[in-house]
């Protein structure tokens, strides 16, 4: 059982460093770091429905972002993110 809420524990500080890189704004900015941070607790989970990766996590999120709000940009850390281009 300890086991469990130290993975958990490793998980969400993993987790936290990274929303370090997608700052806060308005709602849609703070929806897009809700996403993310979901998604990625979900990535390092053992049902996983996204690959164990920041960079697959976010791009899962940047494209749900494209359909849903085209018109909304948002903001994080491109270098961190290994993203040059979108």
């Amino acid at each position: 059982m300890f086991q469990a809420q130290e993975k958990l524990a490793k998980m969400r500080e993993t987790v936290r460093e990274e929303l370090r890189h997608i700052p806060r704004g308005g709602i849609e900015q703070n929806m897009f770091r809700a996403v993310y941070e979901s998604c990625r607790l979900n990535s390092m989970g053992k049902r996983a429905q996204y690959p164990n990766s920041k960079e697959e996590v976010l791009k899962a999120c940047l494209d749900y972002y494209k359909k849903t709000y085209p018109n909304f940009q948002p903001q994080y850390d491109k270098p961190f993110f290994k993203e040059t281009k979108r």
